[in-house]
Parts: C-alpha cells; sequence; structure tokens
C-alpha cells in the first residue's frame, strides 16, 4: 500500500453536510471570504484527526515491537491493526447506510447568508469534528498509513484532497463567476440523493485493499 491508497476515502468524508455548507458559502455576503475561512476550519480538523489516528497506531505498533521476540509477532501485530482498520470500516459502512435519508438541506445552513471567515471556519471545524463518518474515516486513513510504517507526510495528500473537494464551489465561482449560480443548487440536490451510494463503493473498496494487505 502506498499513500494514494487511502485518498478516495476523501470522498466519504465530504459527503452530506459538510459538502453542502461549501455550496452554500459562495453565495454569500463575502463569497470569497467565507468559502476560504470553511476551508481553514475543516482543514484543521482533518489534519489533527489523521495525525491522532496515526500516532496512535504508531505508539500502539511501537509498544508490541519492542515486546516482540520474533519477526512472526510482528507480523501478527501488523494484522490487528489491518482488522481493526476492517472494523472502523465496518462501522463507517453502517453509519452512512443509516444516515442515507438525511438528505436536503439543513435548516440552519439557510442562515450562512451573512457568515464571515471567523463563523465559517468555526463551521467548517464542527461539522467535521461532529461527524460519526468523518471521524472513523480520519482514523482508519491515519491507522493505516502508520500501519505500512509511511511517514506523517503521507495524510497531507490525503488532507489537500479531501479541502480540494470542498473547494470545488468556490473554483466555479470564481472561473464561472455568475454562470456558476444555477449550477451550484444542481450540484447539491445531486449530491444529497447520490453520496451515500458513492461513500459507500469507496468504502467497499478499501475494504477489499485491507482484506488483500491481510491475504499477503
Amino acid at each position: 500500500m502506498n499513500f494514494l491508497t487511502v485518498l478516495p476515502l476523501a470522498v466519504v468524508m465530504v459527503a452530506g453536510t459538510q459538502f453542502v455548507a461549501a455550496v452554500l458559502l459562495p453565495s454569500a455576503d463575502r463569497p470569497r471570504a467565507a468559502p476560504l475561512g470553511y476551508l481553514g476550519g475543516v482543514g484543521a480538523v482533518v489534519t489533527v484527526g489523521v495525525t491522532v489516528g496515526w500516532l496512535v497506531t504508531r505508539v500502539v505498533r511501537g509498544f508490541a515491537d519492542r515486546a516482540a521476540t520474533d519477526v512472526g509477532h510482528l507480523e501478527r501485530t501488523a494484522r490487528r491493526i489491518d482488522w481493526a482498520v476492517l472494523a472502523l470500516l465496518a462501522v463507517l459502512a453502517v453509519v452512512v447506510y443509516l444516515r442515507r435519508r438525511q438528505t436536503g438541506t439543513p435548516r440552519w445552513l439557510t442562515t450562512l447568508q451573512h457568515a464571515g471567515p471567523g463563523r465559517a471556519a468555526r463551521l467548517g471545524a464542527f461539522l467535521v469534528a461532529t461527524s460519526p463518518s468523518d471521524d472513523l474515516t480520519m482514523a482508519a486513513v491515519g491507522a493505516s498509513v502508520a500501519r505500512h510504517d509511511l511517514s506523517w507526510w503521507h495524510l497531507l495528500p490525503f488532507v489537500g484532497l479531501t479541502l480540494g473537494l470542498l473547494a470545488l464551489p468556490l473554483l466555479a465561482l470564481l472561473l464561472a463567476g455568475r454562470r456558476a449560480a444555477p449550477l451550484l443548487p444542481r450540484i447539491r440536490q445531486w449530491s444529497d440523493r447520490n453520496s451515500w451510494v458513492i461513500s459507500e463503493v469507496v468504502i467497499v473498496f478499501y475494504v477489499l485493499v485491507t482484506v488483500l494487505d491481510l491475504l499477503r
């Protein structure tokens, strides 16, 4: 496995309310500052979240490695981490499925019209930190990267892709200007209806990658 393998899980991170907020903010009173603040809040929490998962796995594996007396023990430790990642993914799949009917724009999100960058940053941090699916995804990504002895910086492409996906509505506004306005509501509606299916497909893909690691 390399760090590219975890990148599809960024789709799971942004599916749902997180993306809806990213679509609404470019139409706020401060259409550039507010989305940038939102991305900053999301980026901070995602970076911390995957780093915690990475550090915890490194510490656990470090204790196990120091107590190991043979190569077989080290291999068993790696397999236990893979099983833990599989468990996280299984719970994540269930959470995504159970939340599949939570579509539409939450009423409180419609108040973002007057949001500034500070409020948008707090919103981004709150949405990610309090989302069970995002918490599980960050834990799985951090654990997977640490399990394969990859350095911390291998987490950064995942963080970057997560922010890149959330930045798409802002980029559409910057590139297309007013012509993007009718398109954004359609994107939001499509995401509401189909994001959970895409998330499940990505989770299944990563389950298969993890199972292949176990079979080696």
